[in-house]
């Protein structure tokens, strides 16, 4: 028999873990954060990407803006 092993991990993870962790004890009352709080182990990380994106996006542009009036002076 064959086994189909990619190699690739599949789970919850630690953000996932937490998650879960949060909104027991939210749904519990051992918490009493606001909604944004028990979720923000997935929008945090997930704001970050963003962030760091739209910087390299920022960066990218300047370089473009730059070169293309180097070109323009020539």
């Amino acid at each position: 028999m064959s086994q189909n092993n990619s190699g690739g991990r599949a789970g919850i993870g630690f953000c996932g873990i937490l998650t879960i962790i949060f909104v027991v004890l939210k749904a519990l009352g051992y918490i009493t954060w606001s909604w944004w709080w028990v979720f923000a182990p997935l929008w945090i990380p997930a704001a970050f990407v963003a962030v760091l994106a739209l910087v390299g996006i920022i960066i990218q542009l300047v370089e473009f803006i730059a070169e293309r009036k180097k070109r323009n002076d020539r």
